[in-house]
């Protein structure tokens, strides 16, 4: 009778399939909270275009 060989007898390669599976999950997070940009500010700044050479009279 032979014994036990070093790997399983189950499938191996659906450890695999979920292993893959969970690092595009984890790039496709990544990818998409680089792409969201900054957060915005709830109450706008506002600018003064006054004093500002070059323009005006």
């Amino acid at each position: 009778m032979p014994g036990p060989t070093s790997a399983p007898h189950g499938r191996p390669s659906a450890r695999y399939a979920r292993a893959f599976a969970a690092a595009i999950v984890a790039a496709a997070a990544l990818i998409t909270a680089a792409n969201a940009g900054p957060a915005r500010a709830t109450e706008p700044v506002q600018t003064s275009v006054q004093g500002v050479p070059g323009q005006g009279r």
